[in-house]
């Protein structure tokens, strides 16, 4: 143990929350899978969570080998990274893959291993990470609007009008984790403006677009408003259906839960592994769970501004707010639907719901996060090694 201990750099305090949150998911998921296990099974959940297991040791395999990386890396990574994001998502949309009737372009299939991959994903994190490159390199600059727009705000509209017809929650989450990350690197105010009324204008253009032409987009707006009405309405319709069965597992739940297993709501909870699995946590596990599990997360982001904080870097205080907000951002989402604070969003819990996808992209994020509080541009400057990435990042 010590030995491995030795191995690992950067902040250890997130390397334990990741650890906790990692080993803390295998009951739930256990759990939680009987519903999937016997509708699509025999009903034996073991596969699931070897399956989980998988997800998470190559996560793991992930966030291990991305933290030994230099951070300062990841200024030319996140400029190679962008097109290849852009072909993915196009050849996502490509596949044209619907569910019941609906647009649901989100996921390709990864050849000869089996699993299917979201590239929206990844998406987001190499966006993120592009965007920290531009702002810290435009630091300390008197810049105009026009300055901007093609080498900041032209791949953010591309990356999400391409994620958008498939996934209005998770093109709304960047778009507003952009935002975010902007106005902590200094961008002008006056600008954002600007840009948040771009965005608006682009969302209605594209309603108006799907509704017009509704072969175009199969359903995609009809689900966005159906779920807002369900919020709003309370009908017990599908959306409304889940978060009926949510809030009877929280309020089963009480304080000390039903115990580890015994959820009875996970039988009738569609997605109880993963957009509602904070429902049967709760349960389970009642509010003790609960608060231990969001304590998780809060302590997650503590960790962040305080390895913010101590970064000697603007481009390394920009790139753990980038990839880290999103996560803790996503799970008081995921949160919030379970406890019908917002509209059902398919947002899955980092680290905690079933899924490679958003598990392995998780693991690259805290990687980087990681790397970044190891000063690992130390190693650059101890051996006096030239980053060729570099040369491509001044370039751009």
């Amino acid at each position: 143990m010590h030995r491995i201990l030795n191995k690992i750099e950067g902040d250890r305090a997130i390397w334990a929350i990741a650890g906790l949150l990692a080993l803390f998911s295998f009951l739930p998921v256990y759990s939680s899978s009987s519903n999937l296990a016997y509708i699509y099974g025999n009903g034996n959940t073991i596969s699931y969570l070897l399956k989980h297991l998988v997800h998470l040791s190559l996560g793991f395999g992930i966030l291990y080998g991305v933290h030994k990386i230099p951070y300062n890396y990841f200024k030319g990574l996140s400029i190679i990274g962008l097109p290849i994001v852009v072909l993915l998502l196009i050849v996502t949309i490509a596949e044209g893959t619907t569910i019941q009737g609906a647009n649901a372009s989100r996921w390709i299939q990864i050849p000869l291993v089996g699993f299917t991959f979201q590239t929206s994903t990844l998406a987001m994190v190499v966006l993120m990470a592009y965007v920290a490159r531009y702002l810290s390199k435009i630091q300390n600059k008197i810049i105009t609007f026009k300055e901007t727009v093609l080498p900041l705000w032209i791949p953010v509209f591309v990356v999400l009008a391409l994620i958008l017809p498939a996934n209005f929650s998770t093109t709304a989450i960047i778009f507003f984790m952009v935002i975010v990350l902007v106005f902590l690197g200094g961008y002008p105010l006056k600008y954002l403006g600007i840009i948040l009324g771009a965005g608006v204008i682009m969302l209605l253009l594209f309603v108006l677009t799907a509704k017009a032409l509704p072969n175009l987009f199969p359903n995609r707006v009809d689900t966005w408003i159906s779920r807002v009405e369900d919020f709003t309405d309370k009908d017990i319709i599908e959306e409304g259906y889940q978060i009926e069965k949510a809030k009877i597992a929280i309020a089963t739940g009480g304080i000390t839960g039903l115990g580890p297993g015994k959820s009875v709501q996970k039988n009738f909870l569609p997605q109880s592994s993963s957009d509602f699995i904070y429902a049967i946590i709760v349960e389970e596990w009642g509010l003790i769970g609960a608060i231990f599990l969001m304590s998780l997360y809060l302590w997650l982001l503590f960790r962040l501004v305080i390895i913010v904080y101590k970064s000697t870097s603007a481009f390394g205080k920009l790139l753990v707010m980038g990839v880290g907000l999103p996560i803790v951002f996503q799970a008081l989402i995921n949160m919030g639907v379970a406890v019908e604070l917002f509209p059902v969003t398919g947002q899955t819990l980092p680290l905690i719901s079933s899924g490679g996808s958003s598990i392995w992209m998780t693991c690259l994020a805290l990687g980087i996060i990681l790397s970044v509080s190891a000063k690992r541009e130390e190693i650059k400057k101890n051996n006096e090694e030239e980053n060729p990435l570099d040369i491509l990042s001044e370039a751009i």
